[in-house]
């Protein structure tokens, strides 16, 4: 009898580059394909609806892919995930599991204890990178310690070999019987159908990501030009299939560095933007308590003034500030949103309007199918002047000027904001200076159809600058 290897999927739902999946399938065992879905207790950051969404499918596309070597995805829900594992070793007979490491602090926490106990019950156990192109134990400065800097952590894993992808290992022999739940019963499909508009913008399966990756080479040759307008289809729009390990990030690489129109560009600008994923995955691994409070221990005394009304209405993209209310729209309808309107909008959250940065990571954590732990605590904090290479809390975005830069003619606004589409383009942005009768021409009712803005500019700059002037007498104290 051949031995019985469980793979245990987790956020590698493919097949091609999965080391965890060509190790078993090169031990010659029968595979027992496992996905788990753990409880808060053991993971706090759960998915929100818009990743159980894609989950859904993503778990519905990797069955499929499994279908095909004669395999089926056993679906277990529970609240011990090492029970769970032990009842399907027992279930089945296995000798072996093997899995690829997820590397957030609770993950990492409960996989070292998962393997303690495998081992101490006389299972092998195997887990291998296959979420990120450079294992973060591995990479330190000079000093032997990490890195806090984004630009010598990328001049230096830059130099470092990036392995080539291994291709899917081929398997027809049917595993042992072992029962599942089926997917429906997870009950990750929102009860209420708010995600049509996420259906019409994304195929969430593996056949979705190639289509992208392929498009993606084709526009890293203008990458820096393009990705910081939002009217344009100028980004990769692959982060939720990296997240979910639909693509892995050395078919990623690779792909882009083989067939990129200019491979300098790629480097400088698309390429980039994949270490800045393994920045924010390294700097949440060595220093975990970044996933919900400041990396910058004295941020934590940061004035906020926590206001429901006010966060409120920006997460509904009801602020009066076009750009920002287009981006929170975006959001809401498709699960993603344009990653230069992320800053702005975040900026306008935490500066003009002084709310928490965990306030805004939380939601966009519940409202965004690419909701990453590392890249969200990274890029909330970047916002807030509080993490690794953050901007400074005293450098505050105009929502104003960002959107005539970024969206000059207003065409991203106008699809998000259609009661603004009328509005004459030197108005699209600050609406407010509109006179009546050009108001009235193009539908605009202001604080009826469109709010008027929920503080000026000027206002919240200078409240934002206040709040930050009250830090440092608080810090000096």
């Amino acid at each position: 009898m051949p031995s019985k290897t469980i793979v245990w999927f987790r956020r590698d739902l493919r097949l091609h580059d999965n080391p965890a999946w060509n190790h078993a399938v090169g031990k010659g065992s029968a595979i027992i394909p496992v996905f788990i879905h753990s409880p808060k207790e053991e993971c706090p950051w759960q998915r929100g609806e818009a990743s159980n969404w894609w989950l859904h499918h993503a778990l519905e596309d990797l069955a499929s892919q499994l279908e095909k070597h004669g395999l089926d995805l056993v679906i277990r829900d529970t609240k011990n995930t090492l029970q769970t594992l032990t009842d399907i070793i027992d279930e089945s007979g296995a000798e072996a599991v093997c899995w690829n490491r997820c590397y957030e602090p609770a993950m990492v926490k409960r996989d070292k204890e998962v393997k303690k106990q495998l081992q101490e019950a006389g299972i092998e156990t195997h887990s291998f990178n296959g979420s990120l192109l450079l294992d973060p134990l591995k990479v330190t400065n000079k000093s032997g310690k990490p890195y806090q800097v984004f630009t010598p952590f990328w001049k230096h894993c830059r130099d470092i070999e990036v392995r080539k992808p291994e291709t899917e290992k081929l398997k027809s022999a049917k595993s042992h019987s072992v029962k599942s739940l089926d997917l429906t019963e997870l009950n990750l499909l929102p009860n209420i159908p708010w995600h049509e508009g996420m259906a019409e913008f994304w195929t969430p399966t593996r056949d979705g990501a190639i289509e992208l990756l392929e498009s993606a080479t084709s526009k890293s040759k203008d990458y820096d030009a393009q990705r910081d307008i939002p009217s344009d289809d100028g980004t990769s729009r692959l982060s939720p299939y990296l997240h979910f390990g639909q693509i892995s990030p050395r078919e990623f690489f690779h792909h882009i560095r083989d067939n990129a129109p200019s491979k300098e560009k790629a480097d400088t600008g698309i390429i980039r933007q994949l270490y800045w994923r393994e920045f924010s995955a390294h700097l949440l691994f060595h220093f975990p308590h970044s996933q919900d409070s400041a990396l910058k221990p004295e941020y934590e005394q940061f004035p906020w003034d926590f206001n429901e009304k006010l966060l409120r209405a920006w997460q509904k993209g009801e602020t009066g500030f076009p750009i920002v209310d287009a981006g929170m729209r975006q959001l809401w309808h498709t699960g993603w949103m344009h990653n230069r309107v992320r800053m702005i909008a975040g900026s306008l959250l935490v500066k003009h309007l002084l709310q928490p940065w965990q306030e805004g990571a939380r939601w966009f954590w519940d409202t965004l199918v690419d909701a990453d732990l590392p890249n969200n605590s990274m890029g909330w904090q970047w916002v807030g002047g509080c993490g690794a290479d953050a901007s400074p809390y005293f450098r505050i975005f105009n929502p104003i000027t960002q959107g005539e830069k970024f969206d000059p003619d207003g065409d991203y606004v106008r699809k998000w904001i259609p009661e603004l589409a009328e509005l004459p383009t030197e108005f699209i942005h600050s609406p407010w200076e509109a006179t009546p009768i050009e108001l009235k021409a193009a539908g605009v009712e202001l604080g009826k159809n469109y709010p008027k803005p929920i503080v000026t500019h000027k206002e919240g700059r200078q409240r934002a600058l206040d709040a930050y002037e009250e830090f440092k007498e608080i810090k000096e104290s």
